[in-house]
């Protein structure tokens, strides 16, 4: 028996080292199998997001079409019920993947970049509308002063409420003020406090575009139209949304002399920002593309220009967020 004994302990080795083999192999195959099931899905992702991307550039290409198409057939107005404002699809593409589109007049929203004029210095008149918007929509007025100091292009607090260098270093992480045009509305967040719970309250009716255009009276909300009369009458916040639709159902409204009209009398409210920067026409448009592949969605915004003779629309901004 006991010659027998070394015999046993080799074949209790042999059987421990086929077990361990068996198991490294396993772990070895998992491994294979799992880097190539991986390696497939980050290709097949990969693959969407391309086909995502090109079928949100043939979007462009429909909106540009509807674009050019309501300038040559309305050339002094952009008001609802023209062709840009028709909802795309969703349209079947091919099996499981669809197209969703619509278009939004930037024109329609107060511009942040016209807080300050073209050489830098911040706009007394605009700022005033500004404020009006804010405390409409239930904010303080003081962030205008300091998005007003934010944007323009000197590094003085002029104001009780501005802010500049000084104020942003103290921040954690500290940073400087843009000291020039902002690209997006989100920059709003950068101001000390203001937080994204006030962000979500104005962000609709606040856009970032080139210095300068003006605000299309025929597609702006109830409180973008109110926040222009320097006044502060609240004549159009007031209506119903659905009762504002009614009213420009059968084109622009208000147009320009209407509008003007209700504060015209007023001497100060000569040369407002109400008085010189509104009209009836948009050249700036947020494109929303909506790309549906199995169970996938994939959205793009992009920031379409349309030049003044309706000729040409081209795309000057991509991005995977709104703002």
């Amino acid at each position: 028996m006991r010659r027998r004994a070394p015999l046993r302990r080799e074949r209790g080795v042999a059987l421990l080292t086929a077990i361990l083999l068996v198991a490294l192999g396993t772990i070895i195959a998992t491994a294979i199998a799992y880097r190539t099931a991986m390696t497939a899905r980050r290709a097949e992702g990969y693959m969407s997001l391309d086909q995502s991307i090109l079928l949100a550039e043939a979007g462009e290409a429909i909106a540009g079409y509807a674009l050019r198409e309501s300038r040559a057939n309305n050339a002094q107005t952009d008001a609802p019920g023209q062709p840009w404002t028709t909802h795309y699809g969703p349209a079947p593409v091919m099996d499981g993947v669809s197209l969703e589109a619509w278009l939004d007049d930037l024109q329609g929203r107060f511009n942040l970049n016209n807080l300050v004029d073209a050489t830098g210095v911040k706009d007394p008149k605009a700022i005033q509308a500004f404020q009006n918007l804010l405390q409409i929509v239930g904010l303080e007025p003081k962030w205008a002063e300091l998005m007003a100091d934010w944007i323009d292009a000197d590094t003085v607090v002029d104001s009780p409420d501005g802010a500049e260098d000084s104020t942003y270093l103290s921040q954690l992480p500290p940073y400087r003020a843009a000291d020039r045009q902002i690209t997006s509305t989100s920059e709003l967040l950068a101001l000390p406090g203001f937080g994204s719970e006030r962000y979500a309250q104005i962000e609709p009716y606040v856009t970032a575009l080139p210095r300068g255009t003006k605000v299309n009276l025929c597609t702006a909300s109830g409180v973008v139209l109110d926040a222009l009369v320097p006044n502060g009458e609240r004549q159009y916040s007031t209506l119903d949304p659905k009762a504002l639709a009614e009213q420009r159902s059968n084109g622009c409204f208000p147009s320009v002399q209407v509008y003007q009209q209700a504060f015209s009398s007023d001497p100060a409210a000569r040369g407002s920002f109400g008085m010189t920067m509104v009209g009836t026409q948009s050249d700036y448009f947020r494109l929303t593309s909506v790309v549906s592949i199995g169970s996938a969605q994939f959205y793009l915004y992009s920031l379409l220009h349309r030049e003044q003779n309706g000729s040409k629309v081209r795309v000057i901004q991509r991005s995977f967020t709104a703002d």
